[in-house]
């Protein structure tokens, strides 16, 4: 089985933690997050994948290259400019002459994608299309079906009058690859608003596959911040920590004996936690981090390099790669990007989102 993934959009509700990195590449319990997407996918037998990139396409080439670390063969189609979800399938035409998958980058589920395809092929559909039930549909687009899961309707962010179910688009489709000749080359084009709705007017069978499966949209830092908590909790599916009560630490990494931790905590290679610190779960302390005494983090995310200096206090927060937190600062409910300095005995504003390079107090 083949698969694209689109992984080119920029992340801009992501910010500011998508200004350096590829939104693809945000660590989830330190592991970048298109990873976990792969993992999903080799499972269930998918052995080459094509990855549709675009901006900071480098950082995700380097890190995975020919995707043979992985299991899997990668390829990858660069986007020169924004060609929409159907219009970046279409760009990676040359890789998909067989039936195949294609994935909303920016999506974390468990979704059973051997059943899905099954379903797929007993009902002779030209496409199909994992659904998943949300509490608000009216920030998603609806799929209304017959008895038998064909597609009736499209419905694209619609009033609460308008809402007959609360069965959503979960942004990953099997398509037959005849279904490309309907997608214009080099168009900005879209699966949603355009491809779905021209081929329901057309007669071309198109299916639902309804999950219940864990299913999350990382768009927004409040998201990220939900996926990681949950995937620490033992809410994730197959994914993540199973008794949600776990501490996993990586190696090289020292701590102190007198710091406390509280699990669920992962802690990644050569990091320092030291004396009194405590770590109060759910916790994800990133690669090479420094912890210095007496420091307290309750619920936060921790990227890589950071330096917390001694009696500072996080609540709440993501801290991103190569942060310094002055001695007895406090951080509660914010963001931070990338080399932010927070001064010694600075308090910051909750609900703080920092721009990377900027130094506070």
């Amino acid at each position: 089985m083949k698969a694209v993934i689109l992984v080119g959009g920029q992340g801009t509700r992501l910010r500011p933690l998508t200004i350096n990195t590829p939104k693809a590449m945000v660590p989830v319990l330190n592991r970048p997050f298109l990873e976990h997407v792969i993992d999903n996918l080799s499972r269930h037998k998918a052995r080459e994948i094509t990855l549709a990139i675009s901006h900071l396409a480098q950082p995700i080439k380097d890190y995975f290259g020919d995707g043979s670390r992985f299991g899997v063969k990668l390829n990858y189609a660069l986007e020169k400019a924004p060609l929409g979800t159907a219009g970046a399938v279409k760009n990676s035409e040359r890789h998909l002459d067989e039936i195949f998958l294609a994935l909303n980058g920016d999506i974390f589920t468990d979704l059973d994608i051997t059943a899905m395809m099954d379903l797929h092929r007993r009902r002779n559909a030209k496409i199909t299309i994992a659904l998943t039930p949300v509490d608000n549909p009216t920030i998603y687009g609806l799929i209304e079906t017959n008895a038998q899961g064909r597609v009736m309707r499209f419905l694209e962010k619609p009033s609460w009058s308008q809402v007959t179910t609360n069965m959503i688009n979960a942004g990953t489709y099997i398509l037959e690859p005849d279904v490309m000749a309907y997608i214009p080359f080099q168009t900005n084009f879209s699966f949603e608003h355009e491809l779905f709705p021209l081929l329901l007017e057309r007669g071309v069978p198109i299916y639902a596959y309804p999950s219940s499966a864990y299913w999350l949209d990382i768009g927004t830092p409040e998201k990220y911040f939900r996926l990681n908590k949950d995937l620490l909790s033992g809410r994730g599916g197959q994914y993540g920590l199973s008794s949600g009560q776990e501490v996993v630490v990586g190696e090289k990494s020292h701590i102190h004996p007198t710091a406390q931790i509280t699990g669920p905590v992962v802690i990644d290679n050569n990091c320092t936690i030291g004396e009194r610190v405590r770590l109060t779960g759910p916790v994800v302390i990133g690669h090479g981090s420094v912890i210095l005494d007496d420091s307290v983090i309750t619920e936060s995310i921790i990227w890589q390099a950071v330096n917390i200096g001694k009696r500072v206090k996080i609540k709440d927060s993501i801290i991103t790669n190569d942060c310094h937190l002055g001695d007895g600062s406090i951080v509660e409910e914010a963001v931070l990007g990338d080399h932010v300095t927070v001064a010694s005995g600075y308090k910051l504003k909750a609900g703080s989102k920092i721009w990377p390079g900027t130094t506070v107090g």
